[in-house]
């Protein structure tokens, strides 16, 4: 056995984990290049080893818990690959304007097809709220009646969505509360899907970088944009949002949370997922919100993403087969690696999901705080 593959198998079973063992969360190796591969390039080389076929795992989720639990993510990383990383992420606005629509070419305008597949009915592309739900359909409702409800929304209420995706927060708030909203994204198909699937309804979709929004609005609310918007830029975001709502106005983010301050984004999620990526945790939104804004409501439904994220994977692997004419067999692996392991990483608390309400100084506080 060579030394790599015997720091490996050691520290998989720090997390119960065997190499070529019978339960569905232990690892088969078939190339035993993997070894040295992720001893290299970490939480990299375990996904781009994936997806080339050199390992397999039954329960890829339950795997990533259970090596998230034991810090093996820690334990392997190639620091000098870290640092550069982290260096490269001082020195560029990885989320500047010039770079904005990089994650929507390569990430959310991928096909129209694959996210109506892999999705619930109203295409939403977030964290759903599973308290009194039985399946994904009534759980992305309840997400979208939640945010509803933290914002009060009601009839001929302005909502500005920074991060509009295929328009399902715009088009609920149209249809139940008769808002109207205005909506931008990165991506085309989103806006091309969203605005058919809008039509005659008082929502308007666009092709544009959040920072270039102007007018006002009753609240400015963004789902699942935060993600993408990049350490450097938290500030700037903050100031778009105090630019466009109105003096009694609400603001509300719903976001992915790290437990800790980064200013990068996970290697292998950045380079075959989204581009640009990272995660903000409560310090640097906080700073960010700092003499701009009153935090209302801070909650936290991050267990809710796992069974959110099993779900897509199910309706993934049910449609695989009408999809593979398009997509290769190394995507599918990408793809099944990107959901499963993203559950795994909920299950195990080391990701959360924030929904945060705020208003300025001197509004009342909003009555319809809901958690």
């Amino acid at each position: 056995m060579q030394k790599s593959e015997a720091v490996i198998r050691k520290l998989l079973l720090l997390a119960q984990i065997e190499v070529n063992g019978k339960n569905p969360w232990d690892i088969q190796v078939h190339n035993d290049r993997f070894y040295e591969r992720v001893l290299r390039d970490g939480s990299l080389g375990l996904g781009e080893s994936y997806m080339e076929g050199w390992w397999d795992c039954l329960a890829i989720d339950e795997m990533v818990d259970r090596a998230l639990k034991a810090h093996l993510d820690v334990r392997v990383k190639n620091e000098t690959r870290y640092l550069f990383a982290v260096l490269r992420a001082k020195i560029l606005n990885r989320q500047s304007s010039n770079r904005a629509f990089e994650v929507g070419i390569k990430h959310y305008d991928l096909g129209n097809d694959l996210y109506q597949r892999m999705l619930d009915k109203r295409l939403n592309y977030t964290c759903g709220y599973w308290k009194e739900a039985k399946n994904l359909d009534d759980a992305q409702e309840a997400k979208l009646e939640l945010v509803c409800k933290k914002i009060d929304a009601k009839p001929n209420m302005k909502i500005l969505e920074l991060g509009c995706g295929w328009g399902s927060f715009a088009k609920y708030a149209a249809e139940k509360y008769g808002a109207s909203v205005v909506g931008v994204t990165v991506s085309k198909e989103q806006v091309s899907l969203g605005m058919e699937l809008c039509k005659g309804l008082p929502v308007e979709l666009r092709l544009q970088d959040y920072r270039e929004v102007q007018g006002k609005f009753d609240a400015v609310v963004s789902i699942g944009v935060m993600e993408h918007v990049g350490y450097k830029n938290y500030r700037t975001y903050m100031q778009v949002v105090d630019r466009c709502l109105k003096a009694d106005g609400i603001g509300f983010v719903h976001t992915i949370g790290s437990n800790n301050s980064i200013t990068t984004g996970e290697p292998w999620t950045d380079k075959y997922i989204f581009p640009n990526g990272m995660l903000p945790s409560i310090t640097q939104l906080g700073s960010a919100m700092e003499d701009l804004f009153v935090m209302e409501d801070w909650h936290n439904i991050g267990p809710h993403y796992d069974p959110t994220l099993m779900a897509w994977h199910a309706n993934f692997e049910q449609a695989w087969p009408g999809l593979q004419q398009k997509y290769s067999e190394t995507f599918y692996r990408m793809w099944r690696f990107y959901l499963l392991s993203s559950a795994g990483a909920f299950r195990s608390r080391s990701q959360q999901l924030w929904q945060i309400v705020f208003t300025r100084t001197g509004t009342p506080q909003p009555e319809c705080r809901v958690s």
